[in-house]
């Protein structure tokens, strides 16, 4: 391509090409295979595999909806991470968020079709309220919010684990699950498949994070706080009221996460079925390939969504262990933490010389 005749495409083709995230992406790819060969398989096969089984007609459907739960905790994840705050305490929010909204889906007396608005507004209200009270540990006792959210997880994990056991079981179940909800009160489907209008929630959250990030002077001021704190206060960003909002926002979304997976297929709460697949761990390997970006997290989401569920065909097909796609993962971000660190070190060093 001629520079000349597209100058704006090709210095955006040409910064892609050169970006961090890209090497990191073909660095993980190319290791990847050299494991797939070091096993006797093929890889262009396995990776055929991988796209065929996450893409195909058979899996496009669990891909989105694995996407649906993978993008909301990435974005949950993002928010406060484009401030610079990590928010480690997804699980226990999302599982609040789930438990919440099973529970409201079980009691409220309203007709089904209304009880879905209710159990999400609770789902997130809950996510809020308990990603909020990190926060407040922060601000006033002055524990890290990265250790507060993740040990707040725990006791919010035990006691939705408690009343699906207990309390809210289903009688008769052998499962560690609460009663099914109501008949209706369910978000409504995609045809036959599992993709639930939670996936345009999930779209319509990620396109306020978007325009909130480049369309709002609250999205400057976040960024800033991100790029330089110190410079941020400065200029007279109060560091714990944006602490508190970020977090209380990043709550409401793993809440929202969690409440579609109740109002989802099997419509109930299954002890442990929000947490097993790792999608806050996910998430946040998004939010971090993607610089918690709001177009770049949406990519990285399904990314490693394809991933997750093409590694189930890969395994079918060239009997590699599907576990090789979370080795990719993890390559991923050890060279992209690598390919950020690398110019810094070379920057020092031509100042000192």
């Amino acid at each position: 391509m001629n520079p000349r005749l597209n100058p704006r495409i090709y210095e955006r083709i040409s910064g892609a090409v050169r970006s961090p995230v890209t090497f990191s992406v073909a660095a993980g790819v190319l290791i990847g295979a050299l494991f797939l060969l070091g096993t006797g398989a093929d890889p262009v096969t396995a990776y055929g595999a991988v796209l065929t089984g996450a893409l195909g007609a058979d899996g496009i459907g669990s891909t989105l909806s694995t996407g649906t739960s993978v993008l909301g905790m990435a974005l949950a994840l993002a928010i406060p991470l484009r401030a610079g705050l990590i928010n480690l305490g997804g699980d226990g929010q999302l599982v609040l968020g789930g438990i919440t909204a099973a529970v409201t889906g079980l009691y409220v007396p309203l007709p089904a079709p209304l009880t879905v608005v209710p159990a999400l507004l609770a789902g997130m209200a809950a996510g809020a309220g308990y990603a909020a009270l990190a926060a407040l540990c922060e601000n006033r006792l002055g524990v890290p919010l990265l250790v507060s959210s993740l040990l707040l997880s725990y006791p919010a994990v035990s006691l939705a684990s408690y009343l699906a056991r207990y309390p809210l079981k289903e009688p008769g179940s052998s499962l560690p699950q609460t009663r099914a909800l109501k008949d209706g009160v369910a978000l409504p489907a995609f045809g036959d498949s599992t993709v639930t209008m939670g996936l345009l929630l999930v779209l319509a959250a990620a396109a306020a994070y978007w325009f909130t990030d480049r369309r709002t002077a609250f999205g400057y001021e976040i960024r800033m706080t991100g790029l330089n704190a110190r410079f941020a206060a400065y200029a007279g960003i109060e560091r714990r009221g944006l602490t508190l909002k970020l977090m209380s926002v990043s709550g409401a979304l793993a809440g929202l996460v969690g409440a579609v997976g109740v109002l989802s297929f099997p419509y109930r709460f299954v002890d442990g079925s929000l947490t097993a697949p790792g999608y806050t761990w996910t998430g946040l390997t998004a939010a971090l390939l993607a610089a918690a970006a709001p177009l770049g997290t949406v990519i990285a989401s399904l990314f490693f969504a394809v991933l997750q569920v093409g590694g189930l065909a890969m395994e079918r097909t060239t009997e590699v262990p599907r576990e090789l796609t979370q080795v990719l993962q993890a390559i991923v971000i050890v060279f992209l933490a690598a390919r950020l660190r690398f110019p810094r070190r070379l920057l020092r060093r031509r100042e000192a010389v």
